[in-house]
């Protein structure tokens, strides 16, 4: 019998695991797998590794240059090094338009004691015009109709906001103007000298100061002396020169005795002008020179003072030498008689220099300010508008002269920043603080400027290697620089107090350094007017040389004078020292006309009229 069958075997089951994902297919990609970061970078080729590490490089480099660049700006316009620090100047508020008298004269000692602001926003307020509330001495019913107007216009600039001005990626914060506590009081300012309150005693002077004192106590007194009410002092002579008759000097010197604290002097000087400064003259006048002279000390001496006898003088004045704007330019001629109202180009050309039209606007804003006659203020900010809108420049420069008739520059391409056109350079930085850093036009135009300076005119000298400012004619440049261009370093520190970049400061100290050796290598101590530099390596040579001019022959060697004259009569002396005679090359504006030999009195070729202002280029032998 058979055994029962063995049953059958278990059921061998095999397992898998699918991984599904919705709308992929799986294909068993190598690709799909894991790798680790290093297999992949071993995985590429050389030619693929050489070109990703040079792209990362690049990449690195250029952030890192970026960030130093940006690094060194922030630090240059809110980082400040310690000693730029240091050289901070407490600012006080100028004095305000004369409102009512105030109660409290020691409204100084409040404005001490008030919080200090950050030195980018330290400065004279910003431009506005206040009209006063007492009546000038010629005041007009126009002149009141332009102050009610003018209240109106700064009563709307007051509600204003405050706008940033971004320069470079740095904020420059535009100034508020300064109300001081006084300025709602409710009588007229009096005299400082007579406010005893008001007069603070200075701290006692250093040696220094002492020395700078007797200074001008030595000068004062040979004014004094012999030339007391006039224009200058001729102190070899012992007598007088008068340019203008309205007692230059005088004026000139208010602001300074009141700074150094003479008080008696000052009252002196104060009675003349309040019994004897009478603008009825009938007498020319230079605008520029008159007005940075006497329409300037007036108001910087009103400043200081409050005293409103100077406020009176100064708009008196102004309003005589609006007559000098009548052109059809707009471009001021460059005298004006202040007796008659009368204004006139010189009798020689019909151009007035860059400098003198573009130096005024300071004592003009300001006048506008603080008497509320606008007229004063438009009339300057004409000319600014007109001279930034020209053609002509080269990077920020501007040529020396412009013509009053056209409005256009004259002699383009020719630069400097020397006489004739260094102080447009100065106000344009000037009167963006004096408006409150908000006028950014005259920002740009300073900075373009001082960019135009590093790239045309900057050089050095050898063998010190002294920084000077050169001179540029058509592209061709000049290693010749003004003792005026000793402006710049100042001005550039000015800059850089108020928030400009610090490599204007760096640039300030080079120049400075120059300046100062312009003196120090002179055998007399004084720098001459025109300094010309040594440009290359030579044995025995400074870096300063003066080339002499004059009218005396030396020695053995050829020698050249230069002489400016005016020809009265057709006929023009010419002094070439005893026994000499030299041969003279006439011409008018740099255009030879004539060679004729000069003894003492020679004639003058009749194409050059009564009037025509030559120039004489004299050669000889002794």
């Amino acid at each position: 019998m058979y055994p029962p069958p063995a049953p059958p075997p278990a059921p061998h089951r095999d397992f898998i695991s699918v991984t599904l994902s919705l709308g992929e297919s799986y294909d068993n990609s190598k690709s799909r797998r894991r790798r680790s970061c290093w297999r992949k970078w071993k995985q590429l080729s050389r030619l693929q590794r050489n070109v990703i590490l040079f792209v990362v490089g690049f990449l690195i480099l250029c952030g890192l240059l970026y960030s130093l660049q940006t690094a060194d700006q922030w630090k240059a316009l809110s980082g400040r090094p310690a000693e730029v620090e240091k050289m901070k100047l407490e600012v006080l508020p100028v004095l305000p338009a004369p409102q009512k008298e105030r109660a409290e004269p020691e409204g100084f000692a409040d404005i001490l004691s008030q919080k200090r602001q950050r030195h980018f926003r330290r400065g004279p307020p910003h431009l506005q015009i206040r009209p006063p509330n007492t009546v000038s001495k010629d005041g007009m019913q126009d002149d009141a109709k332009e102050r009610e107007a003018a209240l109106g216009k700064a009563q709307q600039e007051e509600n204003t906001q405050r706008t940033v001005i971004s320069w470079r990626g740095a904020v420059i914060e535009p100034e508020q103007a300064t109300e001081l506590p006084y300025k709602r009081a409710e009588a007229s300012i009096k005299p400082l000298f007579l406010a005893s309150k008001i007069w603070k005693e200075p701290a006692p002077p250093n040696e220094r100061q002492k020395g700078v004192i007797e200074a001008f106590l030595h000068a004062w007194k040979g004014y004094q002396k012999f030339a007391w009410g006039h224009d200058e002092l001729k102190p070899v002579s012992k007598t007088f020169s008068e340019w203008f008759g309205l007692g230059l000097t005088l004026i000139d010197a208010l602001d300074t005795m009141w700074i150094l604290g003479l008080k008696q002097e000052f009252k002196q000087a104060r009675k003349w002008v309040a019994e004897n400064l009478d603008f009825q003259k009938n007498v020319d006048v230079n605008l520029f020179e008159s007005t940075i002279r006497i329409l300037g000390g007036l108001l910087s001496t009103y400043h200081l003072s409050g005293d409103s006898l100077f406020l009176t003088k100064a708009e008196d004045f102004g309003k005589r030498l609006m007559p000098a704007f009548t052109t059809p330019s707009k471009i001021p001629y460059s005298d004006v008689n202040i007796g008659t109202g009368f204004a006139h180009s010189p009798q020689w050309t019909s151009d007035s220099t860059v400098a003198e039209v573009t130096s005024i606007q300071l004592e003009f804003r300001e006048l506008s300010r603080l008497t509320g006659i606008k007229k004063f203020q438009e009339a300057v900010e004409e000319v600014t508008k007109h001279i930034h809108s020209l053609s002509g420049k080269k990077d920020g420069l501007v040529p020396m002269f412009i013509n009053t008739n056209s409005g256009l520059f004259t002699h383009p391409g020719v630069f400097t920043l020397g006489a004739r056109a260094d102080s447009y350079y100065e106000y344009l930085l000037k009167q963006w603080i004096q408006g409150g850093k908000k006028e950014t036009q005259l920002l740009e135009d300073y900075v373009k400027a001082i960019e135009g300076i590093k790239a045309h005119l900057l050089r050095q000298s050898q063998p010190r290697k002294l920084t000077f400012v050169g001179e540029l004619a058509h592209g061709r440049f000049s290693a010749k620089m003004d003792h005026l261009v000793c402006f710049l370093p100042g001005t550039l520190a000015l800059g850089v107090h108020h928030g400009l970049p610090a490599d204007h400061m760096d640039l300030a100290r080079a120049l400075m350094e120059t300046c100062y050796q312009m003196n120090q290598q002179m055998e007399t101590g004084l720098s001459p007017e025109i300094a010309h530099f040594n440009m290359y390596p030579r044995a025995d040579h400074k870096d300063v040389e003066v080339k002499l001019t004059g009218t005396t022959c030396c020695g053995q060697r050829r020698w050249k004078a230069y002489s400016i004259c005016t020809v009265s009569q057709g006929t023009a002396s010419t002094r070439t020292g005893a026994g000499k005679s030299c041969r003279a090359s006439i011409s008018t504006h740099g255009s030879p006309q004539v060679a004729i030999l000069l003894s003492t009195t020679s004639r003058i070729p009749t194409s050059l009229s009564p009037g025509t202002r030559w120039r004489a280029s004299l050669w000889g032998k002794p």
